[in-house]
């Protein structure tokens, strides 16, 4: 090292580049290659040559060296004169300084490894040896170089402080002498100086590096509870710690005070680290459950296919538009107090409001003395008598909430303009009837965060708020604490003759607060100032010329919108005298209106275009009408391009009723622009105003296009007038910069004008973006150098200089990339038969997010007698002309009963509440019609499949390509220490009868739990040999013939199957047909004695007669049945000769069984196979003759007819025999004989674990109190050929938990139609484990474990235990080729006790030729191995098994039969359905059905049955599976 060698000079800068490589080193920035290239370069200059030896000798340090400058220890590196040096000089020069040096401390790191296994991060990228990149500096920024310094300086500090406390490896060649501990010392003074002065450099250089780079990274911020202000010690609390030395401390720094502290002596340090901090460092120091090696990565959103542009889609081609102007504003005029003040001082009498009731009669006249008497005396009470002089409740700029019921607007003007006189900002809201009320928590969201804290209403409306029984009005949810204030004089104090309120000039201070609904459902606050108030005013008198002492009816909401600027605010202004119609007149009598224009003579009239309709359909029975005393007639919702067709209507109505053709005005507002733009009343009457006909489809595009009116997919717009006095307006694009639009383009409209809202109240953020908009032109220049405000409306500006609006932003759904407005689906849907079917037109369009794309919803309430059949034929009409006309699909039609859909204060659906429901689930609907087939046209690419493990991959043991292979085996067979005696189940019986003939084999019970009859060895002997004799004797049956079992589940059945292994015959058990169901289940029995070829049925004699009954002939010919043979009257004398096979892979028995998806196959049961899974399972539950097991299970097919017929037999043990069925009568008999009997082992099926459940869920105290015990239950196995239902099995453990049943008792099993029982959870062994896998990888044949409450996470639940004898292993079900753990495939299974083919099939599809004999392409290629059918994955736990090796848990996913592949992606039909079941409480059972489509996809249906009294037994299917979904059938 040339800092070594004293005759060679070294400048500064490369001293300060050396002590900056030697720290990257030290931390671990740079590898040791990289770090003497860098040295090399930086001081070959100065070194003489050197032998190529010694230079690759110095270039290779050794293995111990290299750890000792890894773990951060002291070497000879840092052992120079040059460090010396620069020690030297730092302390003689900073030697009067403190020093912030941290202890020597010892602290558990943040990323300390964990005992438990977690696989290595194979995200980021190795480093470099040749990296050119500092890290340490890239993380400090321009501000930062103080801080850096520092913590260089207190970096070299702390090395000096380590190294004289302890540095074993320099002390280590020293002495104990003291001149040589001396000379250490010094030794290690002058290092310090010469290491402080390489920092000082380093650290100057590391600021003129800084200043002139631009920072990659932000600084980290401060560390707050540090407690000096020292920079070097705040950043000395970043740097990281050090590794551990080989002393075996480790010398530590604080790291931002979030560590326990302990000296080097593990003394604890006090730390200034709150509880909760210390707690969520302890959560992320938690070892987190270890991914998978391979896991799947969510790329959904690439995966969806990119709608390609259209070249002919139209554009716009226009020039840019040019913002239009109104026309000048008139003379100024006082402030709206002033000029209620001067109205009530000159005439007090003049009429200001007359409020109508409910039946149409005037009840309230409010004068303008009134008005201004009344206003001072609420503005008084609101300045003096609301708090203390001291503590006022109510100050100047408060906000105060106004509620008033729509049918009070005196009350409403009185409190209004009180508050405008005390100073104090009014908010006026809708009166809350409710708790629940509609949008009501959002209104109270809008008053808290306004600071609300008063209220202002009527006497009438305080008496009608909801109250608690104390009296005290209810607190609704999410509003503030207020005080209410009641309006009315006598509850007021009494105003002093010499108190005068002080008018305010207009200015910027907020004059009102009104509240606007977003789209999303928020309320906002938009606040308007004085002068805004004022100029507005000014402009709509100068619009709509009005003139002192007119009259003017409202319909309109009197709080808000065009109802509040005309009536309230304007009206006094201009000595107007309004009269106000309430919505609840309306109702009644929609032609109340016109009956007051006629009764007053009013000019003026503020009416929307519903209004106008109603109007239109009750005219008839009025003859007495004059409208030739209007002017104006004011259409507020003018905006809506829909309100044209009820203008036209409503003209040529009441045109021969005096209404002039130049007086309909409709007009365009906004909460945030105040009115718009409004049509001034025409001059000549004849005049006819100007349309638009404008295609819908260049519209979805933003385009104008004008079109011709006998085409269906146009739509008439009418202007909405003229820009307002004093205002320029533009229209700008939607999306993006607010570039100005084309002259053919339509836009957002913008305005620039005094009279317009000021803010959202407390939301900068979105204030800026709607009040404070700069319009640019295509070339970038900026319109206007004052902002523009946007006005939420969609429209342009024609050449005329007249205002179109097409609808409104919020109304706007994207869908495909083009805009539809909802009220255009709306007017359409209304167009189909509206008064025939919709109730009272009440319709909701809104959308909804489904595959990153917005969908259509369409939800309308039926009138309450329309049927069923109308409501289909209506709402496939509406699907139609929405296509037609919009060329858009709807995704859901949704029909609901009238009077449902949450409303609005006036009446209108409340949209935001109504799509909340929609999306919970809660709307409750009457009829839904989805179609996501027409509108979801953006669907999935199809998944490319990526190439698994192939022959070509390099295979190294258990490994492939790095993967190791799925695959398992249960216990070995042959090391087992069993008999080998006998290998037929006959043999073994006739054993039994002469060895043990009274034990005890099987124990039917009865409903009751009492023995309904038992049998021994010997009496199943010689009742089996009479059987046998019988059909030797009356059907002359020959070897090998198929015989059907008839039977309920008990001991006949037993005897009859031994009976025909006695004579040599095969036996079929077979289901009897249900006798309340003979029509529906005897086919089915038909089908299966046919299929099987039997040439004989046994049963007993009820089932005879019923076989030969009326009903059953209806349903099959009883001549085409086989010869019957009833077992109850058996001949007395033995078979002759019972027969013995002369090979134990002949057929013992045939296992009849139909799949989910309705096939029905036998599948054979060799006399080998038959007693290796009866000797597999005697060794996996330790089944002996002392044991019993309770079995509850149907008796015919499966794992069911080995446990109920052969086990006992076999093992000798005692079966407690339960039919499923007597639970229908008696829930409790399962659990109560396991209870009695004292089992410890018993099979179930899910049916009845159901039926237990949901029978006796509210008995379990009954239960106890019985005697119910079930803490001596070992096992309890669910048996099924299914996933396992995890939910139903936790809900059954949580259950009978107070019953002493143990959770890890539960269990399930899995067999399938090629091996009875491939997993069988035993009595040794861990116990059964659930994993949480992600259902879109699942998908994608992929296994990604994830934490419980994952966003689409799946339990799944181990199968049970591996039997003995039996080998798994996981294939690709179309390569045929092994697959790794991390994958979904096939489970291929080998044991000895594998069925031996299909005897015959019968369905529409036909498994594959080789099920039973099926071989891997690769690997393994000569062992044979059967095909389950069931997809399913395989774990490698962290348990271990008896054996001590680690435990390999099989989890069942599905059925391959039933998955449905849909464009490359794997669904399975229980996640829909229990999808269904879950989305309401009054869905019991759901079965899904596939139908094929066109295209290699498919398309599948969902039906749902309501909850009801079900069987108590699994009668859909032995083993619990599902319903055949391709029957839709059930039970």
């Amino acid at each position: 090292m040339a800092d070594r060698d004293p005759l060679v000079p070294i400048p500064v800068e490369i001293r300060a580049k050396l002590a900056e490589l030697e720290l990257e080193l030290s931390e671990g920035d740079i590898t040791q290659k990289g770090y003497e290239k860098k040295r090399c370069q930086l001081i070959g200059a100065f070194l003489p040559q050197i032998p190529a030896a010694d230079a690759a000798q110095e270039r290779r340090p050794s293995l111990a060296s290299r750890r000792r400058r890894l773990s951060g220890s002291r070497d000879e590196r840092y052992r120079s004169d040059v460090h010396s040096e620069a020690v030297q000089a730092a302390l003689a020069k900073h030697g009067q300084r403190k020093m912030a040096v941290p202890m020597p401390s010892k602290r558990r790191s943040l990323v300390a490894r964990n005992s438990a296994y977690t696989p290595p991060d194979t995200s980021s990228g190795s480093e470099g040896e040749d990296s050119e990149e500092d890290h340490g500096v890239q993380e400090q920024d321009e501000g930062g170089n103080t801080a850096v310094a520092g913590a260089l300086s207190l970096h070299a500090e702390h090395r000096v402080g380590r190294v004289g406390s302890s540095a074993p490896d320099a002390d280590s060649s020293t002495t104990s002498s003291s001149s040589s501990a001396g000379s250490g010392v010094a030794a290690r003074v002058r290092q310090a100086k010469v290491l402080a002065q390489h920092v000082c450099v380093s650290a100057h250089r590391l600021r003129l590096h800084q200043q002139h780079r631009k920072p990659e990274m932000p600084s980290a911020p401060p560390d707050v509870t540090s407690s000096t202000n020292n920079a070097a010690a705040a950043t000395a609390d970043e740097i990281q710690g050090e590794k551990k030395s080989e002393g075996g401390h480790r010398q530590t720094c604080k790291y931002g005070n979030a560590e326990l502290m302990e000296t080097g002596d593990g003394v604890p340090v006090s730390s200034r680290v709150s509880a909760k901090i210390q707690q969520l460092v302890n959560t992320l120091k938690r070892p987190k459950r270890p991914p998978l090696q391979e896991f799947f990565v969510d790329d959904f959103e690439e995966l969806l296919e990119a709608q390609q542009p259209d070249p002919d889609l139209p554009k716009a081609e226009g020039a840019q538009m040019e913002p239009a102007q109104g026309e000048e504003l008139g003379a100024e005029s006082p402030c709206l107090e002033a000029a209620l003040q001067r109205w009530a001082s000159v005439s007090p009498k003049a009429p200001c409001l007359t409020s109508v009731d409910a039946n149409g009669k005037p009840f309230c006249q409010l004068t303008y003395g009134k008005l201004w008497s009344r206003s001072v005396k609420v503005a008084y009470n609101l300045s003096h008598k609301l708090g203390t002089k001291q503590e006022p409740l109510v100050r100047a700029g408060d906000r105060v909430a106004l509620v008033f019921p729509n049918n009070d607007p005196g009350s409403f003007m009185t409190a209004f303009y009180g508050c405008l006189l005390a100073d104090v900002v009014p908010v006026p809201i809708e009166v809350p009837l409710t708790r629940k009320d509609a949008g009501g928590q959002q209104i109270g969201f809008l008053l808290g965060s306004c600071g609300v804290s008063v209220a202002l209403t009527s006497d009438l409306c305080h008496k009608g708020l909801p109250k608690s029984p104390t009296g005290d009005i209810l607190h609704f949810k999410g509003w503030p604490k207020l005080l209410w204030i009641v309006t009315e004089s006598n509850h007021l104090s009494k105003t002093p003759r010499d108190w005068l309120p002080r008018i305010r000039d207009p200015g910027p201070d907020t004059a009102y607060i009104e509240y606007k609904t977003c789209k999303d459902g928020g309320v906002l606050g938009v606040t308007v100032s004085r002068a805004a108030m004022l100029t507005h005013c000014r402009a709509l008198t100068q619009a709509c010329a009005y003139t002192e002492a007119e009259t003017i009816v409202n319909v309109l909401d009197f709080k808000k919108d065009v109802g509040l600027w005309h009536a309230v605010l304007t009206s006094v202004m201009n000595m107007l005298h309004v009269v106000s119609i309430p919505y609840a007149l309306m109702k009644v009598n929609p032609l109340a209106w016109i009956q007051k224009v006629c009764q007053f003579k009013a000019k003026v009239a503020c009416v929307k275009s519903r209004d106008m309709h109603w109007a239109l359909v009750a005219h008839r029975d009025q003859r007495d009408i004059n409208l030739a005393s209007l002017r104006m007639l004011l259409v507020a919702d003018g905006a809506n391009p829909w309100s044209v067709s009820s203008c036209d209507a409503f003209l040529n109505v009441f045109r021969t009723k005096g209404l002039k053709s130049g007086i309909i005005c409709p007009c365009a507002g906004s909460p945030e622009a105040l009115t718009v733009a409004i049509r001034r009343p025409a001059k000549d009457a004849s005049e006819t105003p100007p349309r638009g006909v404008l295609s819908m489809y260049s519209l979805s595009h933003g385009v104008i296009r004008l079109d011709s009116d006998d085409k269906l997919a146009v739509l008439a717009v009418q202007d909405v007038g003229r820009v307002m006095p004093g205002a320029v307006m533009c229209a700008v694009k939607m999306d993006g910069v607010p570039q100005l639009c084309k002259s053919d383009e339509v836009g957002e409209l913008c305005v620039r004008t005094v009279a317009t809202g000021s803010s959202y109240y407390g939301l900068s953020g979105r204030t800026k973006n709607t009040f404070e908009v700069v319009p640019v032109t295509s070339a970038g220049t900026v319109v206007d150098d004052s902002p523009f405000t946007r006005t939420g409306l969609l429209g342009f500006v024609a050449a005329s200089g007249l205002v179109y609006v097409a609808g409104k932003i919020d109304g706007l759904m994207a869908v495909g990339g083009r805009h539809h407005n909802a009220d255009d689906i709306v007017a359409t849907a209304l167009a189909v038969e509206p008064m025939k079917f919709v109730y009272r037109g009440r319709i909701a369009v809104f959308s909804i997010e489904v595959l990153h794309d917005e969908r259509i919803v369409v939800v309308a309430e039926q009138r309450p007698d329309s049927t069923e059949e109308d409501s289909f034929q209506w709402m496939s009409r509406v699907l139609q002309a929405i296509d037609g006309i919009h060329r858009v699909g709807v995704y859901c039609l949704v029909l609901v009963s009238p009077n449902t859909l949450p409303k609005s204060p006036l009446g209108g659906i409340h949209l935001c509440e109504t799509k909340q429901l929609f999306l919970e689930g809660a709307l409750h609907p009457s009829n839904v019609l989805m179609c996501p087939h027409t509108c979801v046209t953006n669907l999935p690419k199809p998944r490319q499949k990526q190439p698994e493990i192939g022959p070509a991959s390099v295979m190294l043991g258990n490994l492939v390509s790095g993967k190791r292979i799925a695959q398992a085996s249960g216990r070995d067979l042959t090391q087992a220490e069993d008999s080998h005696q006998f290998q037929f189940l006959s043999e073994v019986l006739q054993w039994r009868a002469q060895s043990t003939p009274e034990h005890v084999l099987y124990t039917l019970l009865n409903s009751r739990g009492a023995t309904a009859s038992s049998v021994t060895c010997s009496q199943l002997h010689k009742k089996a040999e009479k059987v046998a004799a019988m059909l030797a004797e009356r059907s002359h049956l020959r070897d090998g013939d198929h015989v059907a079992l008839l039977y309920p589940p008990g001991m006949e059945l037993i005897v009859s199957f031994y009976g025909c292994l006695y004579a040599g015959c095969v036996p079929i058990t077979v289901r009897p047909p249900h006798p309340r169901d003979v029509a529906t289940t005897l086919p089915t029995v038909k089908m299966i004695v046919e299929v099987s070829c039997s040439v004989c049925v046994l049963t007993t004699q009820v089932i005879s007669k019923l076989l030969r009954s009326k009903e059953a002939s209806a349903a099959v010919d009883s001549r085409t049945w086989p010869p019957i043979l009833d077992t109850d009257d058996l001949p007395k004398k033995k078979a002759p000769l019972l027969y013995k096979p002369s090979n134990p892979d002949t057929l013992a028995y045939l296992d009849f069984s139909v799949s989910t998806t309705g096939m029905l196959a036998g599948v054979k049961m060799s006399h080998a196979a038959t007693s290796a899974l009866c000797r597999s399972i005697k060794l996996q539950c330790e089944l002996y003759p002392s044991r019993e097991v309770a079995i509850c299970l149907d008796p015919y097919c499966g794992l069911g007819l080995v446990l109920w017929c052969l086990c006992s037999v076999y093992s000798g043990h005692r079966s407690i025999l339960i039919p499923p069925c007597e639970l229908e009568s008696n829930a409790s008999l399962w659990l109560w004989a396991v209870s009695q009997h004292k089992v410890r082992d018993t099979f179930c099926s899910y049916g009845v674990v159901d039926t237990s459940t949901r029978g006796l869920a509210m008995q379990t105290d009954a239960l106890k109190s019985r005697g119910v015990d079930l803490s001596r239950v070992r096992t309890c196995v669910v048996v099924a050929e299914e996933r396992p239902r995890t939910s139903l099995t936790r809900s059954f453990s949580k259950l009978f938990k107070d019953l002493g049943l143990q959770s890890r008792a539960v269990s399930t099993a899995f067999g399938c139609r090629v091996n009875m029982a491939v997993c069988l959870q035993g009595t040794s062994g861990p116990d059964p484990t659930t994993v949480f896998v992600d259902m879109r990888a699942l998908r994608h044949d992929r296994v990604r474990l994830v934490e419980k409450g994952s966003p689409h996470s799946l339990p799944l639940m181990e199968s049970g235990k591996i039997l003995p004898g039996v080998r798994i292993i996981i294939a690709n079900p179309e390569t045929k080729g092994p697959m790794g753990e991390s994958h979904l495939g096939e489970i291929w299974v080998q044991s000895s006790h594998n069925s031996s083919g299909y005897m015959s099939v019968y369905g529409d599809e036909a498994p594959p030729s080789d099920h039973f004999a099926s071989r891997l392409s690769f690997g393994d290629t000569h062992s044979q191995w059967s095909r389950t059918g069931y997809l399913g994955f395989l774990r490698r736990t962290q348990l271990t098994d008896a054996n001590g090796e680690r435990h390999d848990a099989l989890y069942v996913v599905g059925a391959l039969e039933e998955a449905m592949e849909l464009r490359g992606m794997r669904y399975h039909p229980v996640d829909i359905e229990t999808s269904v079941v879950r989305t309401h409480k009054s869905i019991a059972q759901c079965v899904h059905v596939e139908q094929p489509a066109g295209g290699g996809g498919g398309a599948g249906s969902v039906g749902a049955g309501g909850a009801g009294p079900g069987a108590a037994g699994d009668q859909r299917r032995p083993g619990g599976a599902l319903p055949d979904r391709r029957r839709g059938g059930g039970r």
